[in-house]
C-alpha cells in the first residue's frame, strides 16, 4: 500500500555507555524484550531504515532513551556526557542525513551549561531542539534560574520535547502498587505537572514564543483545559496570567500522539488544540511503529489535517524542508 509522508518526534537511541542510566526501569521488563529493545536502541542502519520504510516514516527525528543525563549527579559529567551524547548523534546522523534529524541531550543541572550546549547543537551539529527526559534530582524549570535557558532557546527557535521521568517521590497514593509508578500513569502525571509548573510559573508569559512538545497524546492536558480555566478562576492563589490557561494549551504547548493509538483520543484533542498542534509520533522501540503507522492514516480525519499531523506540524516547527 503507498503511505502517506510521517515524520516521528519520539524515537529513541542509546548511546554507548547510557545504558546505566536506564537500569531503573529496564529491571522490570522481561530479559528477552530488554534483549531486543537493547538491538533496537542501538542500531542505526538497516533495521531502523527498513521499518520506517514499511510505515512510511520518511524522517525521524532521535533522542536518547531515558532518563538520560538527568540522573547524572555530578555536573561536570553531565556536560561532558551530554556533549559526547551529542557527538556521537551528529555522527550517526551522517551516515544517513535524509533520514535522521536529533534533539539534543542537555545537561540541565546548570542552566547556563544547557543553554550553552543547546546553542552548539543547533548551530553547530544542525540539531532541531532538544529533548529533556523531565526534572532533573527534583529540579523544575519553572524555577526562575532556568529563564537564561529559555531565553536561549526562544533566541534560537527550536522546541524542547519534555519527556516523562520517574517521579522524584513515590507518593502515598502509589503505595503498593508499583504498576502506577511508570509509563501506564505516573510518567505521565509527573510530565503534566512539570508542563504545568511551566504554564502557570508564568514562563510562556516571559517567553511567549516558546514550543513545548509533549507526547502521549499531550500526557492528557488537552481534555482538561475547560476545566483548568474554571477553577484557576476560582482558585488563581494570586498568580497573574497574560491569558487564560487553555491558550497556552495549543500555542505554546504542542503535542505528538506517540505511545497512544486511539482515534477518539486524537479527534478529541484536535478539536481541542487545533489541527496545527498536534503531530504523529512511535514511540520507538517502545510501541509498534506498525500499530502507529495504521492508527494514523485509518483516523478519521480530512484530508488536509491527516497531512498536517503526519508530517506538516513537523516541518513547520522544525524547519524541515517539505519533500
Amino acid at each position: 500500500m503507498t503511505r502517506i509522508r510521517k515524520i516521528a518526534l519520539e524515537e529513541h537511541y542509546m548511546a554507548p555507555g547510557f545504558e546505566r542510566y536506564s537500569k531503573g526501569f529496564l529491571q522490570h521488563i522481561a530479559p528477552a524484550v530488554q534483549a531486543e529493545l537493547s538491538r533496537r536502541l542501538t542500531d542505526f542502519g538497516e533495521l531502523r531504515l527498513a521499518e520506517m520504510d514499511r510505515a512510511g516514516i520518511d524522517v525521524t527525528v532521535l533522542s536518547q532513551t531515558g532518563p538520560s543525563v538527568q540522573a547524572e549527579t555530578n555536573l561536570s559529567d553531565a556536560i561532558g556526557l551530554a556533549r559526547q551524547n551529542n557527538d556521537f548523534l551528529a555522527a550517526q546522523i551522517a551516515g544517513h542525513p535524509t533520514r535522521f534529524a536529533a534533539f539534543a541531550t542537555l545537561p540541565m543541572q546548570d542552566p547556563k551549561a544547557a543553554a550553552d550546549e543547546l546553542e552548539r547543537a543547533v548551530v553547530q551539529l544542525g540539531f532541531k531542539g532538544s529533548l529533556v527526559n523531565g526534572h532533573t534530582q527534583g529540579r523544575y524549570y519553572d524555577d526562575p534560574a532556568y529563564d537564561l535557558f529559555w531565553e536561549r532557546m526562544q533566541a534560537l527557535g527550536v522546541p524542547m520535547y519534555l519527556h516523562p521521568i520517574d517521579m522524584p517521590a513515590i507518593p502515598p497514593a502509589f503505595a503498593g502498587h508499583p504498576e502506577l509508578h511508570g509509563a501506564a500513569w505516573g510518567w505521565g502525571v509527573e510530565t503534566a505537572t512539570h508542563a504545568l509548573r511551566l504554564l502557570f510559573g508564568g514562563v510562556f508569559d516571559r517567553f511567549p514564543r516558546l514550543k513545548l512538545i509533549l507526547g502521549h497524546m499531550g500526557e492528557g492536558l488537552p481534555f482538561l483545559r475547560w476545566r483548568f480555566d474554571s477553577r484557576f478562576a476560582a482558585y488563581p492563589h494570586g498568580i497573574r496570567l497574560q491569558r487564560a490557561p487553555s491558550e497556552y494549551i495549543g500555542s505554546n504547548i504542542v503535542i505528538t500522539t506517540s505511545g497512544v493509538c486511539s482515534s477518539p483520543a486524537l479527534v478529541a484533542a484536535i478539536e481541542e488544540m487545533g489541527a496545527e498542534a498536534v503531530m504523529f509520533s512511535v514511540d520507538y522501540p517502545y510501541e509498534s511503529t506498525a500499530i502507529a503507522a495504521d492508527f494514523i492514516e485509518r483516523a478519521p480525519l480530512d484530508e488536509r489535517t491527516r497531512a498536517l499531523v503526519c508530517h506538516g506540524n513537523a516541518e513547520r516547527l522544525l524547519g524541515l524542508a517539505p519533500r
